[in-house]
């Protein structure tokens, strides 16, 4: 099997690479304790080989584990699975491909679908679908992944068949050459178009969240104002960067935050109507879909675009919405014309 120089990292969605600021409170104490407490679903031997194996820096330097920290330290910790762990199997879970030839799969991902295995999720996920469907994806590193969507975002995905188009893909996401643009409901009225240009780290002191962080990993999202309604607007985004939970952090850091977002979301307006309220309930997850992604195609070098249409769920409740402000379906003016379609495959540049 052909072995891969792929460096994964968070352009593509996908390195663990953990930042943390050392709180003031562990002043004094060893680098390996420190990370047990900071990292507490880790054991402290595994934390331990970490720090020998050079997976763990303190201020940018590679440490031992018995460094002293007096707090304020950044720690960089390249968190690597258990082998025990991702022994991963062949799963017959649905897949929605809508897009695939010798070189490359599209994919539409349902909310819910957990893309690759991680802690709490060694099964069901995409991957598993993956090698059921596509047994020779076996010899790919993760399966041919080469970003990942949220749990519970919805929407496209390029999947990688050959190790050459794995390389490929990953350095176009490196380069930002690869196109996503992400259909979503805000929370509040967003007056005008803008973007985010703020950093993005794990949060310091919730290791389930990310966070604007002044030493983050930079971070851009373009976002499109399409409609608004009474106390909500559904935007585009476009991402420049992959940070994981981008689009969630960066709405929420300029006061937007995503409908029914369970992490980073606030509760609807008291004054906000039933309706609404049980369409935000119903869609049980963060407003965000997927919709668009452009890609230079790794073998033909065409640049193609796919399109997938709007989710039930998610539509449901931009109905609502509309419903709520006295608009019918009709009153919307985006491009949604080909949205009855599961896929619009567009050949940009020859």
């Amino acid at each position: 099997m052909m072995q891969s120089d792929i460096e994964l990292n968070d352009y593509n969605d996908f390195a663990d690479i953990r930042v943390l600021s050392v709180p003031d409170d562990l002043a004094g104490t060893r680098l390996d304790a420190a990370l047990a407490k900071i990292l507490p679903d880790f054991s402290r031997s595994r934390l331990t080989t970490w720090i020998k194996d050079g997976r763990v820096t303190v201020d940018g330097e590679t440490a031992q584990p018995k460094t002293k920290l007096w707090g304020g330290e950044t720690l960089s910790v390249d968190v690597q699975p258990d082998p025990n762990e991702v022994a991963y199997e062949a799963e017959d879970i649905e897949l929605t491909v809508l897009y695939e030839d010798a070189t490359i799969l599209i994919i539409n991902k349902p909310a819910g679908l957990v893309v690759h295995p991680g802690s709490g999720n060694w099964s069901g996920t995409l991957l598993n679908a993956l090698l059921f469907h596509y047994p020779e994806l076996r010899q790919i590193p993760r399966a041919g992944i080469v970003h990942r969507l949220d749990k519970d975002t919805s929407g496209l995905m390029v999947v990688a068949r050959t190790l050459q188009a794995q390389v490929h893909l990953v350095n176009q996401l490196q380069e930002r050459s690869v196109k996503r643009h992400y259909l979503a409901v805000a929370h509040g009225l967003i007056n005008a178009d803008g973007t985010v240009d703020a950093p993005i780290a794990r949060h310091p002191k919730d290791r389930i969240k990310m966070a604007v962080v002044r030493t983050g990993k930079p971070s851009i999202t373009h976002y499109h104002v399409l409609e608004r309604f009474t106390a909500y607007t559904l935007i585009e985004c476009r991402l420049e960067t992959g940070r994981t939970h981008q689009i969630r952090v960066h709405m929420a850091h300029i006061n937007h935050p995503l409908a029914a977002d369970p992490v980073y979301g606030i509760a609807p307006k008291m004054d906000t109507s039933n309706e609404v309220r049980m369409a935000l309930e119903d869609l049980n997850r963060q407003a965000l879909h997927a919709r668009k992604l452009s890609l230079v195609h790794p073998e033909s070098g065409k640049t193609m675009t796919w399109k997938a249409a709007i989710p039930f769920d998610l539509e449901q409740l931009i109905g609502t919405l509309r419903a709520d402000m006295g608009m019918s379906q009709d009153d919307f003016d985006e491009d949604d014309e080909d949205d009855d379609h599961d896929c619009e495959l567009i050949y940009v540049r020859e």
